[in-house]
């Protein structure tokens, strides 16, 4: 009896001891957390707004070397790493959409946020996060890339699809200076899909 509850009672001692496997965990604390920011915030709400303008921007769909807090290095058409002392404070898919609704909010459009709340927008914003890192294949970019699909009541039964790419050319592979170039890049792009979207 006592052979054959062995294994159990190893495994149950192994399972208090916490993960055997630590992703990460021995890898040095960052020095600062990177973040995105719009470059203006969005203004206050300010009285109603009829449903028919409101919109909603959905956190886009990433590639699986966007699924992280650390930031991709392109290095040849086929392999990449990430840039050693960077990380981010939140995950790029999350930081971007909320970079890009306040920069819609911002250029006057009503953005809904559909978590809070039960009022359906009359449009809605989805994308692919294609690219969001540093480029070193050539002369070192940093480089965004956002597919966007906007559907809504104004082409009924139609999808309007648009690709946007912002770049910005670093001369230092310093965490600091790749996030704040990544962030004016982002806003630059966040800023001609606004205007698609009102156009």
């Amino acid at each position: 009896m006592m052979k054959r509850c062995a294994p159990i009672i190893a495994a149950l001692a192994l399972a208090g001891c916490g993960p055997l496997v630590q992703v990460g965990g021995n890898a040095p604390a960052p020095d600062a957390l990177l973040v995105l920011r719009a470059d203006a915030p969005p203004p206050q709400w300010a009285g109603p707004t009829a449903v028919g303008d409101t919109l909603a921007v959905a956190i886009p769909d990433v590639p699986a070397e966007l699924q992280t807090l650390r930031l991709p290095v392109q290095l040849t058409s086929a392999t990449m790493q990430y840039l050693a002392g960077a990380s981010w404070a939140e995950q790029p898919s999350r930081q971007f959409q909320r970079l890009l609704a306040d920069t819609l909010a911002g250029a006057g459009l009503a953005v809904l946020d559909t978590r809070q709340g039960g009022v359906a927008p009359a449009r809605a914003l989805t994308g692919h996060l294609r690219e969001f890192g540093l480029d070193v294949r050539g002369a070192p970019v940093v480089r965004v890339r956002y597919d966007a699909q906007l559907a809504g009541p104004r082409g009924a039964g139609t999808v309007a699809l648009r690709s946007f790419v912002a770049e910005e050319k670093v001369t230092s592979q310093q965490p600091a200076v790749i996030a704040a170039a990544l962030n004016r890049a982002a806003n630059r792009l966040a800023g001609e899909v606004a205007a698609w979207v009102k156009g």
